[in-house]
């Protein structure tokens, strides 16, 4: 694949990386002394919002299958087990980052797709850094390197591993949002970064405001759009704004799927709040939108 797109963006260098990673944490060090009113810098939040976004950027696949009409064939496959994530979230802080690829290529002679290993593997491994920086287990440093070493990892992955493509389809359109109001976008960037490995033209807003996420949606005839929820809300203001999406959106038939933990603990709420699907994770989340395309053309034709 040569120069991913992530080398155009962070600059051939390594000093580049660590500055993109080192200057929202400065901003964490800077202000954790005296945090402004109403202020959320946590080392979490800046992970959560600046750090694991940067990682996923550097994950090549990108939109270029769908460009091309192929929709790529995503794989789950095998899982990583809850305490080998763990046992890898502490390398980080004492191995370069070839030895880390060294440790990831096992995962992935071992049945782990480059998708598993982006979700499972190398994102927690990043909350899991400022996890330790809030229990003063590690400084500033640390965790800038760690952090490093987990983007030069992605670079590397998703320089060699392009997705697979498939037999030639018309790319479906896909807006992603968390909820208006919700600080966290990890969930939100993971999403539309697996949506575009998957084949579809996927868009992704960061903390919108509820007027902009309308205004985008009657703008452009979406086929999908997706909501993610890092924290409860209110069931009634989830279907409110469900509601106002159909209403706005240039595409009367709008599919619509909801996700996070507070849908996954009531999966109920899906019909309860006017949503047609959701997804424990990203990829269950591409399953189920692509089956609910599948669903739409056959009723199309038969109307036809």
């Amino acid at each position: 694949m040569g120069e991913s797109k992530a080398s155009s963006m962070f600059g051939a260098g390594s000093a580049m990386l660590r500055e993109v990673i080192a200057a929202p944490l400065e901003r964490v060090r800077r202000r954790s002394a005296a945090p402004a009113p109403g202020q959320d810098d946590s080392v979490n939040t800046i992970i959560e919002s600046e750090i694991i976004p940067r990682l996923l950027m550097a994950h090549g696949g990108g939109s270029g299958g769908a460009g091309n009409g192929a929709r790529p064939r995503l794989r789950r496959g095998r899982g990583i087990r809850p305490e080998d994530a763990s046992r890898f979230a502490l390398l980080p802080l004492r191995l370069e980052a070839a030895c880390l690829i060294e440790e990831v290529d096992a995962f992935i002679a071992e049945g782990a797709s480059v998708e598993t290993i982006c979700i499972d593997l190398l994102a927690p491994a990043a909350r899991m850094l400022g996890e330790m920086w809030d229990r003063d287990e590690c400084d500033f440093l640390d965790v800038t390197m760690g952090l490093w070493r987990l983007q030069e990892v992605m670079r590397e992955i998703a320089a060699r591993s392009p997705a697979e493509l498939g037999g030639l389809c018309i790319p479906r359109s896909a807006l992603f949002s968390p909820m208006p109001g919700d600080q966290h976008n990890f969930g939100t960037l993971m999403i539309e970064e697996v949506f575009a490995r998957g084949g579809w033209r996927s868009e992704a807003l960061v903390r919108p405001e509820r007027r902009e996420l309308l205004d985008r949606l009657a703008r452009q005839p979406y086929d999908l759009v997706g909501l993610t929820l890092a924290r409860d809300c209110p069931s009634a203001a989830l279907a409110n704004l469900i509601k106002a999406m159909r209403a706005a959106s240039a595409n009367p038939h709008i599919m619509v799927l909801v996700g996070g933990r507070m849908i996954n603990e009531n999966p109920g709420l899906v019909i309860e709040v006017g949503a047609d699907g959701t997804g424990v994770d990203a990829l269950a989340a591409l399953e189920v939108a692509n089956a609910l395309v599948e669903k739409a053309a056959v009723r199309d034709l038969n109307l036809g």
